[in-house]
């Protein structure tokens, strides 16, 4: 009988049907597909994704709801089941990994993942919060940034050593994107010839999806089209009434959550990204895997990295709706080839991820696949 294989613990809340969410399950599944067992240690478990959890994938719930909660838990899982590393995502519960790694006396490799530019949300100043978080993250092995920006703006913001920061990429591009990609037309929007335009993310503050509904209105004054905006989210509500207000009602469909958001972006003539900050924006990524046209704002930090400083896609000041519809209308009158796209994102792919993890935690991968970038 074969001995199983060794287990790798993935601790996050699920608190919604976001890009991280989904990554997360990528990421997991890449563990799984490099012969790594994965435990799946869950703070909160609101999360449409949890239905569908890759194969390999060992659900484990903590009791608590909260990360601090969860510490008691987590120090017995550590203690009684030690996995070969843990990776954490998301900052409260990367500290929650830290206190509970060194209550349970464990040595063992562990990686704090940020996925958010903290100075697109704080500026660059350097605070106390910050300074307490430095203490913390100087005890985690390896911190995981999930762009270049990020790392050059967490080394001097958390006091960390520059060979303890890891840019690894998020893992984008699946197996299984073609394939659900391809599945039937979510919606007749969708076939019948006329222009549709689509945003994706939460309704909230971070996303802007207000400038986007201006911007959108400014196109509709020059050529037909139609807006999808996929998400959930406390804002929706209220983007529904701008719309209307701005007269293309109509022309706007906020169908909620997508299972597969892909049969939707592959049918879609372009992509947009109107965040006022992001860390390395999933929907944007998967809009090139797919070939899709994509127009972001050049927000910090991983909107100019993902579109090569423009080469792949325009970028527009944040909050600018005049001129993120001029780039909209430029990008539909001439959007660039498909595999041109495609090129962008060949370092998302999820076996290059989930190498770069293990490479962070110092446990061996498939010696096909790539290793993390250091800053």
């Amino acid at each position: 009988m074969s001995a199983d294989p060794p287990r790798v613990a993935l601790l996050a809340s699920f608190s919604g049907a976001g890009g991280v969410e989904r990554m997360l399950l990528n990421l997991a599944d890449g563990l799984s597909s490099a012969g790594y067992g994965v435990d799946l240690l869950t703070i909160r478990r609101d999360s449409p994704h949890l239905r569908s959890l890759p194969p390999g994938v060992r659900h484990l719930p903590l009791p608590g709801g909260h990360a601090w909660a969860v510490i008691p838990a987590l120090v017995r899982y550590l203690r009684r089941q030690p996995p070969a590393g843990l990776i954490a995502a998301k900052d409260r519960a990367n500290r929650a990994a830290v206190l509970a790694r060194a209550l349970a006396g464990r040595p063992l490799p562990l990686a704090v993942r940020l996925g958010t530019h903290l100075g697109g949300v704080r500026g660059s100043r350097r605070s106390t919060g910050d300074r307490l978080r430095g203490v913390l993250y100087r005890r985690a092995g390896a911190v995981i940034a999930v762009s270049q920006a990020m790392a050059d703006d967490l080394v001097p913001r958390f006091g960390l050593a520059p060979q303890q920061v890891h840019v690894i990429r998020n893992p984008l591009v699946t197996p299984r994107l073609a394939e659900q990609a391809a599945a039937p037309c979510p919606h007749p929007w969708l076939q019948d010839g006329e222009p549709v335009v689509i945003g994706m993310g939460r309704f909230t503050r971070q996303k802007d999806f207000p400038t986007l509904l201006r911007a959108f209105a400014r196109l509709c004054s020059h050529t037909p089209a139609r807006l999808v905006l996929l998400g959930e989210g406390a804002g929706r509500d209220a983007c529904a009434r701008l719309a209307r207000d701005l007269g293309i009602g109509a022309r706007v469909l906020l169908p909620g959550f997508a299972a597969n958001p892909y049969a939707w972006l592959a049918r879609a003539r372009m992509f947009v990204l109107s965040s006022r900050w992001e860390g390395s924006p999933n929907a944007l990524g998967e809009a090139l895997a797919l070939g899709v046209p994509c127009v972001a704002t050049d927000c910090l930090s991983g909107p100019r990295e993902l579109l090569a400083h423009g080469r792949y896609g325009p970028l527009v000041p944040v909050g600018d709706a005049t001129a993120l519809a001029e780039a909209m209308l430029a990008t539909l009158r001439a959007p660039l080839p498909a595999e041109q796209l495609r090129q962008a994102v060949r370092d998302y792919r999820q076996d290059i991820s989930a190498a770069g993890y293990l490479a962070a935690l110092g446990l061996p991968a498939p010696a096909a696949t790539a290793g993390p970038t250091r800053t």
